[in-house]
């Protein structure tokens, strides 16, 4: 995961939501009256989806995992839990199919001393305060509890694939760099470009926050990787997190 910004909604769209909200607050806000109003919304779930779209890591990949298509709008706080937050754009990111529908569901623990919710909002905070991703091996390592809690709902280390992905793509991600700095500028724009919209767009966001440790940095990608990475932060002016 990494952190995402939420844009601002047109005034017409945010009037529209607010008056759906309106109506299931009229109707009694239940997982039924939510559901079923959320059902009905065509026209603003087809604007929403287009946002969240346009604000997804990497070529529209799912907010949770970062590898497969984001096709759903979830309900971070579901509509089981909180139906007066079916419209709340706030409450809207875009998972894939497997996320939403297979490991999140209705999921959404809590801590049990204050009753907040424990899953990363990845538009709210940092996910790498919660979760460290180790390079070498895919793998997430819970720094918080909720980062334990986003690991095992969503399956970060459970589903091989996932592992497995984020371990190839730090291969690509050196291979890139090297290609990138060692290729006509045409050529490099394209490796660059690539870059910016790998799927697990979290392996890349960790090897830029490599370079605040300069002796960790040497050590995970080599001198020649750490070489064409410094010239292309600087040439792009990026920042290492």
């Amino acid at each position: 995961m990494i952190p995402l910004r939420r844009p601002s909604l047109q005034p017409r769209l945010a009037a529209e939501l607010a008056r759906a909200t309106d109506r299931i607050r009229t109707e009694g806000p239940t997982t039924a009256t939510g559901r079923a109003a959320w059902r009905r919304a065509v026209r603003p779930k087809a604007q929403l989806r287009l946002m969240l779209r346009q604000m997804a890591p990497g070529l529209e990949r799912c907010m949770y995992c970062g590898d497969n298509l984001g096709t759903d709008i979830d309900h971070f706080e579901p509509i089981a839990q909180a139906p007066l937050r079916t419209f709340d754009w706030q409450n809207h990111l875009l998972a894939c199919a497997h996320c939403n529908s297979n490991r999140k569901r209705d999921r959404f623990p809590r801590d049990p001393a204050t009753g907040d919710g424990l899953l990363i909002d990845p538009c709210r905070e940092d996910p790498a305060d919660h979760l460290r991703l180790y390079l070498d091996s895919g793998a997430y390592d819970p720094l918080t509890v909720r980062g334990e809690a986003t690991i095992e709902v969503f399956g970060l280390n459970e589903r091989p694939e996932l592992v497995r992905g984020r371990r190839m793509m730090f291969a690509v991600v050196k291979a890139l760099l090297l290609a990138w700095r060692a290729a006509p500028p045409a050529e490099a724009a394209e490796y660059a470009a690539a870059l910016r919209e790998i799927h697990h767009a979290d392996v890349l966001r960790t090897v830029l926050a490599l370079r605040r440790s300069r002796p960790l940095a040497l050590a995970v990608l080599g001198p020649d990787v750490l070489a064409a990475l410094d010239e292309l932060t600087t040439a792009e002016g990026e920042s290492d997190g």
